[in-house]
């Protein structure tokens, strides 16, 4: 009977190096994947960063995060490395104290202004269109029906029923929106 010997042969190193470069290339796209479902997020917004280095006085972008430990230090880690502790209760006060002297940034200005308007609106028994958020202005409806622009530039209130004609001032989205002669909605 006739015996077939198999001998194994040599993966040539050209197809190992393909093979390696290929394992590699499936790794860091599978990383890659990864980060696009479950993003790291950064605990601590630029605004927090300023505020702290406000405190502490540093640069914000050299602190890296912040933790408590046991309910009584605050912990401040920096980029460079590094860290250090305070009680939490006077790092608490100077949070406060820096927030009220910190201007506002144009998207918390943003934020409040439309929280003031859709206020505004609910008394009144109308509706926005979509928020130019550069000028913050926008038109305001009751039942599809077109009443009037209403805007803001950071301290008054400005309406106007029609697009061209003269703006009417007040210092608060609903007086604005009175000045287009609406009245308040009947509950």
């Amino acid at each position: 009977m006739p015996y077939t010997t198999h001998t194994q042969q040599a993966i040539p190193t050209s197809s190992r190096d393909e093979q390696a470069t290929a394992q590699a290339e499936l790794y860091s796209h599978l990383e890659s994947q990864a980060e696009a479902v479950d993003p790291t997020q950064d605990p601590l917004t630029a605004r927090d960063r300023r505020i702290i280095g406000e405190i502490i006085q540093v640069k914000p972008e050299s602190v890296r995060t912040i933790w408590i430990e046991g309910g009584i230090t605050v912990w401040v880690q920096f980029v460079e490395g590094g860290r250090l502790a305070f009680d939490r209760n006077w790092f608490a006060t100077r949070v406060a104290e820096v927030k009220a002297t910190l201007p506002q940034t144009p998207r918390e200005q943003n934020r409040r202004l439309e929280a003031e308007l859709k206020e505004a609106c609910k008394k009144f028994g109308l509706y926005h269109g979509e928020i130019d958020y550069l000028v913050f202005g926008t038109k305001v409806y009751r039942n599809r029906h077109f009443v009037g622009n209403v805007w803001c530039d950071g301290q008054e209130w400005y309406s106007n029923p029609r697009k061209y004609g003269l703006d009417r001032v007040a210092q608060t989205a609903v007086g604005a929106i009175a000045l287009l002669g609406v009245r308040p909605a009947i509950a």
